[in-house]
């Protein structure tokens, strides 16, 4: 035939609608079209789903029970080697848009302040203070061993939330983990059809295109 063979146009592989349940299922029947990759590519699947299933309450009560140990580890260094300490306001700090608002009173602006650190030495440092301080207030800061103006101490809501914070992280990461192993193990297989496909192609098409 002029200008060689046609090249294999196998058909599209769409697997019929219903959700990933479906996906797989259809794939484990026993029909005349279904090829050796596809029950394979169900095995793996099944296999992959319950493995997720299986590492996601591991890694969720791995990754909490470390962090939570981490957080407070450090949440009793900070209680032993940072202070309270008076620091006294250098301008203003702004007034708030609804005075005596319960706003105003949870509001905080970053400020300019003068207090005297562990070295007994000045300094002048930026911290949270309420609205509509005048200049020469004097507020209470914490600061680490080195002087620097931080914020209190970790408490027990905030390790428990960061904690969460982590265990949530881990189990989303083991499904993209199983997501990513199971559309690279997708990916090889399609290729392998596809030359499957063009394999046989080359043996059909000589029989189909020469006759004149």
């Amino acid at each position: 035939m002029p200008g060689g063979l046609p090249r294999a146009q196998p058909p599209p592989d769409v697997p019929p609608s219903g959700g990933p349940a479906r996906i797989t299922l259809w794939r484990l029947r026993r029909n005349p079209l279904r090829r050796p990759t596809d029950l394979l590519q169900a095995w793996i699947g099944l296999g992959l789903l319950l493995a997720v299933l299986a590492a996601a309450p591991v890694a969720l009560f791995l990754a909490h029970d470390t962090a939570f140990r981490h957080y407070e580890r450090q949440a009793e260094h900070q209680e032993r080697t940072w202070q309270r300490t008076t620091a006294v306001l250098v301008h203003d700090s702004p007034r708030h848009p609804e005075p005596g608002s319960q706003q105003a009173k949870r509001a905080r602006y970053s400020v300019t302040v003068r207090l005297t650190g562990p070295d007994g030495l000045t300094r002048t440092a930026r911290a949270d203070v309420p609205a509509g301080l005048p200049a020469g207030s004097s507020v209470e800061v914490w600061t680490d061993p080195d002087g620097r103006v931080t914020g209190p101490p970790m408490t027990d809501a905030e390790i428990r939330s960061r904690s969460a914070g982590w265990a949530i992280l881990a189990v989303l990461a083991v499904c993209a983990v199983g997501a990513a192993v199971y559309g690279l193990a997708a990916l090889v297989l399609r290729r392998r059809n596809l030359s499957a496909w063009a394999e046989d192609w080359s043996r059909t098409a000589p029989r189909w295109t020469s006759f004149r």
